[in-house]
């Protein structure tokens, strides 16, 4: 995680930008340990795996989100509406990533050895793709406004 948060600092010239977009991998939890209870699994090896497999999902959606939205701001498009643009135009390639992780974890749902790697990966995207998508931008927002 830490030579993750130097890489994005090198490439947002920033400390702060990439906290916002590491703030997304907690939500994934919000869907991985609910999910693993209701379907009576354990959280195992392969449930972390799939957790930081997940975690690297949503830290590359939430860079594509951030990255959009500062392109917006250097085309001269006020921040409210850069963050606002970006939320809109990025939020269906996501929802399609999220599709595809959902639908290729499902083959391996039911593999006893697997189970918690599908769990974590298909629960924390969709649990990430409804907060996170929500919540990083206002996050940006929130970091980056002028009062």
């Amino acid at each position: 995680i830490v030579l993750i948060y130097i890489l994005m600092v090198g490439w947002f010239k920033s400390f702060v930008t990439p906290l916002v977009v590491m703030a997304a991998i907690p939500f994934t939890l919000i869907g991985v340990l609910p999910a693993h209870g209701l379907m009576g699994a354990f959280f195992s090896a392969t449930s972390m795996i799939g957790f930081m497999a997940g975690g690297g999902i949503v830290v590359r959606n939430s860079i594509i989100l951030v990255d959009f939205i500062q392109l917006r701001l250097r085309e001269g498009m006020p921040l409210r509406e850069a963050v606002v643009d970006a939320g809109a135009v990025r939020f269906r390639p996501m929802l399609l990533t999220a599709m595809a992780v959902v639908v290729g974890a499902g083959v391996i749902l039911m593999d006893p050895i697997f189970q918690g790697l599908a769990i974590a990966l298909m629960a924390g995207e969709i649990a990430s793709l409804l907060v996170s998508r929500i919540a990083v931008p206002v996050i940006y927002y929130m970091v980056n406004r002028k009062d």
